[in-house]
């Protein structure tokens, strides 16, 4: 059994981004040699996402859009406030991105895709994308591999 991490640091440039990572997973899963098993991709933010979708520019404008549209940055006066957007009393600071958390929480903060024969199982079509919603900021994201190397399967 392999088991195999990498962090990734990722600096967001805008807002809200989309950056797509699946190139960065193919080449952390060709250096572990593992045959079969699963890969794990994870962000360690709270107003940030890990999204599967087809890989084309259009959804990367409107998967943020949409969001916006779902969890506003900054609601429409009379609808509704958030509670985070407040002094913190338990540490100070002040809360002022509720919107993205909960964008964070519609997203998702996680993938997870089989391997087979060394390659990730994935649609043709399907894309892994870091999703930002309050940069731009350092990122992290961590990768785990975890399966069974090419010369253990008979």
């Amino acid at each position: 059994m392999i088991i195999r991490h990498r962090k990734i640091e990722i600096i967001s440039r805008k807002e809200f981004e989309m950056i797509d990572l699946t190139p960065m997973v193919e080449q952390f899963l060709a250096e572990t040699a593992v045959a079969n098993g699963m890969v794990f991709i994870m962000t360690a933010h709270t107003t940030s996402s890990i999204v599967v979708t087809e890989g084309v520019e259009c959804l990367e404008r409107d998967i943020p859009l949409h969001l916006e549209r779902l969890a506003p940055k900054v609601p429409e006066p009379g609808t509704f406030g958030y509670y985070h957007n407040r002094m913190l009393d338990f540490d100070g600071r002040l809360g002022f991105n509720a919107g993205d958390h909960l964008k964070s929480v519609l997203g998702g903060v996680h993938a997870m895709f089989a391997i087979a024969d060394g390659e990730l199982l994935k649609g043709s079509r399907q894309r892994v994308y870091f999703v930002e919603y309050d940069g731009p900021l350092a990122r992290t994201v961590f990768l785990q591999v975890m399966g069974e190397p090419a010369e253990a399967r008979a």
